[in-house]
């Protein structure tokens, strides 16, 4: 167990709840599941919550209704609610930076009372992205030769790459009818290996760029910017209109854009107050709204907006990302699992447990509290994941039967493959029948996890060899949405975000800045200027990186 009586977890902070959780922790380290269904009969009802189309079952947890009182009793004494209306003001909450999170505010209606200014401002570039989203449909975007654009490119990094992605992958079904056909690619690697494969497919004169980098500084977005850039001036020419007319900026940063070549009206602007893996409800999400359309990104807001106010005005007890979060500190922090998975069963949620890799990990990853202090016990579990069917088939043998206490996230729709979304399908039953598969492999897993022996047919466990049986007490919440559509798809984002506040407040940290990124970005352009023969002194670095550079150099320039 860890070591909780240092200056974090110490009796004058937390006071009755922290001493009645420790207590509590020793007996339910050894509490199975089997035990606490056997002893509430009605535990679903006792432990679900449901907002609009989304519910939140997390009755297969380790836990009971005192050990959710105090939970909860732990979060009033970290202050959550002073953190909370903190979050939801323009405080520099992101203190290391002297920055605010305003996030939310990128999904604020229109007109919003509260916050008037603030909305304006948003909606202002939002309304600027829904113009030239629409003229792309429309087919009336040209490029430099007056040809149609029918490919368009987003490059970017991070929080530039991953919500976007995962969001236009998941919301595929969407996808709007455009007078033109209109593909969406992706390309973030630094090596230039994914935009050297994509640019064989492509045609120059029917291209458009879109750069996202909040800073317009970052080295692998300029990279690939710059590859693409000549790429298109082989083909077209050098004259500045070839690029006014093929790229698209966003960025905080409009003079860097101006200074590259794209064009005022080429230029959508982002905020400081923006992190990068809380972008894509700006004009970074416009690869998103290419996909889906100006209403679908709406509907997607509206969804988180939705989510905010929820987080906001409803009770621990039966808030959903409150809940999502004290378990995730439960089970971290008092039973000590280190990793918690996150299994979505529906092909196009591909990329969401990538996507809650950086916003959970970057954003919790931390070891220093606001005080400057270090951390006596472990924040940010490792997030890991796969779609449900494919993860059955590669690390499930582990859950089930390996050595390692490991929580777990199952994520499905109710509802897919309906008429309004599948007209075209013929074979509509045969994929709803898949579906159906989906759920029954997605509630089966989660019930063979926390009960093992006991979900088997008694007759079958009698002459079961060892290595065939189950110990089962793997906890995990399973989050059902009536349909993946962009509402419920920005309530699911924004509880995700919601959840990592509500840890970062529990563990002390700030959850807005990532310093250990930033210096790995540094050290990197000080072996840049080795590896392109621009410097030849290699006495700075340590034997290992001198012994590699030699190597990486004798090779390179063979």
């Amino acid at each position: 167990m860890n070591n909780l009586g240092g200056k974090f977890y110490d009796s004058a902070q937390f006071g009755r709840a922290y001493h009645e959780l420790l207590q509590l922790a020793q007996n339910f380290r050894q509490q199975h599941l089997n035990t606490l269904f056997a002893r509430e009969y009605n535990r679903f009802e006792r432990y679900s919550v449901q907002i609009e189309q989304i519910l939140l079952d997390f009755s297969k947890h380790r836990i009971d209704q005192t050990i959710l009182q105090q939970l909860c009793n732990l979060a009033e004494q970290q202050q959550l609610p002073k953190w909370i209306d903190q979050l939801f003001s323009e405080q520099p909450i992101n203190y290391t930076e002297q920055r605010a999170a305003m996030h939310w505010a990128l999904r604020l209606p229109k007109h919003d009372r509260h916050y008037p200014e603030l909305a304006k401002q948003v909606h202002e570039q939002l309304d600027r992205m829904y113009q030239l989203v629409e003229k792309i449909h429309a087919g009336q975007y040209r490029g430099a030769t007056g040809a149609v654009i029918r490919d368009v490119v987003n490059i970017g990094v991070g929080g530039s790459d991953l919500g976007p992605h995962m969001v236009s992958d998941a919301l595929i079904d969407f996808k709007v009818q455009t007078s033109m056909p209109l593909q969406m690619h992706f390309v973030s690697t630094m090596d230039g290996s994914q935009l050297s494969d994509l640019l064989h497919q492509l045609r120059p004169e029917t291209t458009l760029f879109v750069i996202s980098s909040k800073s317009f500084g970052t080295i692998d977005t300029l990279s690939n910017a710059q590859t693409a850039r000549q790429w298109l001036e082989k083909a077209l020419g050098t004259h500045p209109h070839i690029v006014k007319s093929h790229f698209i900026g966003i960025s905080a940063k409009s003079e860097k854009m101006t200074a590259w070549g794209i064009a005022q009206q080429n230029q959508l602007l982002l905020w400081d107050w923006v992190g990068g893996r809380y972008s894509l409800w700006s004009c970074i999400g416009l690869p998103i709204a290419l996909i889906i359309g100006v209403d679908g990104f709406k509907q997607l807001l509206a969804g988180a907006y939705a989510m905010d106010q929820h987080f906001k005005q409803v009770p621990f007890h039966k808030n959903i990302p409150v809940i999502m979060a004290l378990l995730g500190i439960w089970n971290s922090n008092f039973l000590n699992m280190r990793t918690h998975a996150v299994l979505p069963y529906d092909g196009r949620l591909k990329y969401f447990a990538a996507y809650l890799q950086q916003l959970e990990m970057e954003s919790n990853g931390k070891s220093i509290q606001r005080d400057g202090e270090k951390t006596d016990l472990d924040t940010c579990p490792i997030i890991w994941g796969e779609v449900g069917p494919n993860a059955q088939h590669a690390f499930y043998q582990l859950l089930h039967q390996g050595t390692q206490a490991v929580s777990c996230d199952f994520i499905a729709p109710v509802k897919r493959y309906n008429a309004n979304h599948f007209t075209y399908v013929k074979n509509a039953g045969a994929l709803i029948e898949q579906h159906y598969l989906a759920l029954s492999n997605c509630l089966a897993q989660s019930r063979l996890l926390a009960f093992g022996n006991q979900a088997l047919d008694a007759s079958e466990l009698e002459q079961l060899p060892v290595y065939k049986q189950y110990e089962g007490n793997q906890p995990s919440s399973t989050l059902l949405l009536k349909e993946l559509n962009p509402y419920n798809l920005g309530m699911l984002i924004a509880a995700y975000e919601h959840k990592v506040f509500v840890q970062s407040v529990i563990w002390n940290i700030n959850p807005f800045d990532q310093w250990g990124v930033e210096k790995g970005k540094e050290i990197a352009n000080q072996l840049l200027p080795i590896l392109n023969g621009q410097q030849t002194d290699l006495s700075q670095f340590d034997d290992s990186t001198r012994g590699l550079l030699k190597i990486l150099l004798g090779k390179i320039h063979d």
